[in-house]
């Protein structure tokens, strides 16, 4: 795929729905090419996003000028049938008294998945997921492993050992204990880009990334943000069972590499990799280099079934 091969929003369907999780309504978006008559179910992709931004603005990011950030459009033209839904008080979904921490989320995704699985006719779906969303995307496989069939975390974190920027964060524990709502303004959005390493991102990605986020509001969850600087690890490695892949950025300054490979040598599962991308830093999905994290996650969902003589 070229750097700049964009797929064109006119060759790629999108639906809406709404699903609820109790009295929380919560929104659910899928993106795939018009299928054709007769043809099979495609594999499934569910993009999971993270603390800081909800699952359009994460996943189906248009930065005009400067090349395709759509994540659901990539995958939609690969041929999957891909998914992405705002959890609990993000986006478009309900606004509650909630922290939406991470079981919070895997209570969502139990609830987006039901709808997913009846729409699609599959019953195991593969996952990625983005920071705290890897983090709600691995505490779901725990849970629901039955609907899970291939499982990438991107910029994951275990323990949160030798990570600069949950040493930093856990300075505001007590507020995050105490305060279910934190700012994210437009200077905290340009901070995602610039807090590891400058220069591994385009400065017109998080100037899209606001205007698309900033509609929502100001203010996002501290559900996140608590578990992962007051209760790490909330994944425990033994209990995923599906393939895994862990990617993770050179200058990723939320886990250490020594933090991730502890993680990635207790996964039962044997079918699993690790991949470093050189040049990334924390926002994968939006980094300069974001090619390379499609390759990779293309070539591990679409792995052959394993094969016993």
């Amino acid at each position: 795929m070229a750097n700049d091969e964009q797929v064109t929003d006119a060759a790629v369907e999108r639906s809406d729905y709404t699903v609820k999780k109790g009295e929380v309504s919560l929104a659910v978006y899928r993106k795939r090419l018009p299928p054709a008559a007769g043809e099979p179910p495609r594999p499934v992709l569910f993009l999971v996003h993270g603390s800081s931004n909800s699952g359009l603005s994460s996943f189906d990011l248009t930065v005009p000028a400067a090349g395709e950030y759509s994540t659901m459009n990539v995958f939609a033209g690969l041929g999957y049938d891909v998914w992405t839904m705002d959890h609990e008080n993000y986006g478009r979904s309900s606004r509650t008294e909630g922290n939406s921490d991470i079981a919070s989320g895997v209570a969502d995704l139990t609830a987006a998945t039901e709808l997913v699985i009846r729409e699609t006719g599959q019953e195991r779906l593969h996952f990625m997921g983005e920071s705290s969303g890897a983090l709600r995307a691995a505490a779901f496989a725990m849970a629901q492993p039955e609907r899970v069939g291939r499982l990438v975390l991107n910029a994951f974190t275990y323990t949160g050992r030798n990570s600069p920027t949950l040493a930093k964060r856990a300075e505001q524990v007590e507020f995050f204990r105490t305060h279910n709502r934190r700012l994210r303004d437009r200077a905290m959005i340009s901070s995602i880009f610039t807090r590891d390493h400058p220069g591994t991102s385009d400065p017109r990605v998080a100037e899209a990334l606001a205007d698309a986020e900033l509609i929502h509001g100001e203010e996002v969850p501290t559900g996140t943000y608590l578990d992962m600087t007051a209760n790490l690890p909330v994944v425990d490695p033994l209990r995923v069972m599906a393939p895994v892949m862990i990617v993770r950025g050179e200058h990723d300054g939320i886990a250490s590499e020594e933090d991730l490979l502890d993680f990635y040598r207790l996964l039962p599962n044997p079918d699993r990799q690790f991949v470093v991308l050189p040049g990334a830093a924390h926002a994968l999905v939006f980094g300069h280099n974001r090619h390379q994290l499609w390759h990779a996650v293309q070539a591990f969902i679409g792995m052959p079934p394993r094969r016993d003589v």
